[in-house]
């Protein structure tokens, strides 16, 4: 069963990266804003704020289990800068998690970074390969120096989400 979930995700990422590659997008359907004050606000499926587990919980279950279901809340460390396509939040083990959105249904604001965000949907550890971690790194705006370094694949948390609540900032 372990594989057919990586596989799935693998699959999940591929189509991100492919999909993330385009410049043509229309801003209704992405969700995202042109003013830094829109950024608040809910993306993918309607969700509730409240009823979170903690990032320390959710990785312990991860490590029990293999996979999480359910809503976690953080903050948000990076957006792809391209189309809002995928975002990071820092992990209580000193990691970063990266999350994308299911079925590419929907993205967030570039200019998210900083702000508290709840999340509902699945975590799982992957082994995520070269090619889409220099993608990843290119989205995220590193110089090409940085981007050649990267040479060996990274196991890593990921989460899909179906649902995205970005609170204001305190």
């Amino acid at each position: 069963m372990k594989i057919n979930v990586q596989l799935l995700l693998a699959f999940f990422l591929s189509f991100s990266f492919l999909a993330c590659e385009g410049e043509k997008h229309d801003r209704k359907k992405d969700n995202i804003s042109a003013n830094k004050d829109e950024i608040a606000g809910s993306y993918g499926e309607q969700i509730a704020n409240g009823g979170m587990i903690s990032l320390a919980g959710m990785l312990e279950t991860l490590k029990s289990q293999g996979k999480f279901e359910g809503k976690i809340s953080g903050e948000i460390n990076e957006v792809c800068a391209k189309k809002g396509c995928w975002l990071t939040m820092d992990l209580p083990n000193g990691e970063s998690m990266r999350v994308t959105f299911k079925d590419y249904g929907f993205f967030v604001p570039k200019n998210a970074q900083g702000y508290p965000v709840v999340l509902e949907g699945e975590a799982v550890s992957v082994v995520t390969d070269v090619k889409t971690l220099r993608h990843y790194a290119q989205d995220g705006g590193a110089t090409p120096e940085e981007i050649e370094k990267i040479k060996e694949p990274k196991e890593e948390y990921t989460f899909v989400a179906t649902g995205v609540l970005i609170q204001d900032k305190l």
